[in-house]
Parts: structure tokens; C-alpha cells; sequence
């Protein structure tokens, strides 16, 4: 059975009927017209660059927190009077 692409409550290739299934999940549509329409490219563009900005956010919240706490644990695992890097309020000396 072919899925078509809903858009707003119609079908993004033009198709009419009421026994013809749609859905807006692109990954589930097989009718080749629907693939090939504006709407259904530009929804999967949105949908592949939304996954790519969220897999860089989280790439980089992760890795902004990380360097620092582990940049502080090996300070403090240091010997002697090791001084700590600037913004470290309140730790003049470990």
C-alpha cells in the first residue's frame, strides 16, 4: 500500500480520495510523487539539519563542562603550591 506525504491536511502530491493513507512521518511515505515535491524535500532537510544541531549542542555542552572539571581535579591532585587558573573564584591556592 503507498503512504502519501500530509501537508496541512492535504496530500503534497495532489492525489484525492478518502481511502488513501497519509502520514507526516517521512520515513514511512512510498509514493515517489510525494517524494519528489518541494514539501516533502524541505521538511526532510529540516528534519536532518534539526538532528545535526542537536547532536552538536549536545556534543558541546558535554565537552564545555567536562574540560574544566577535569582541568581542576588535576590541579588539586598536584603537589606543592599549585595556583589555579583565572575565574576560579575563592581557590588562590591548592
Amino acid at each position: 500500500m503507498v503512504i502519501h506525504f500530509n501537508v496541512d491536511g492535504h496530500l503534497a502530491c495532489g492525489h484525492k480520495g478518502k481511502h488513501l493513507t497519509a502520514s507526516r512521518e517521512l520515513n514511512r511515505v512510498k509514493c515517489r510523487s510525494c517524494r519528489s515535491t518541494d514539501a516533502y524535500k524541505q521538511a526532510r532537510k529540516d528534519q536532518r539539519n534539526n538532528a545535526r544541531r542537536v547532536a552538536r549542542q549536545a556534543k558541546t555542552t558535554h565537552h564545555a563542562v567536562n574540560w574544566r572539571a577535569e582541568w581542576t581535579e588535576r590541579l588539586a591532585a598536584m603537589a606543592g603550591r599549585q595556583r589555579l587558573p583565572r575565574g576560579f573564584a575563592r581557590q588562590a591556592y591548592v
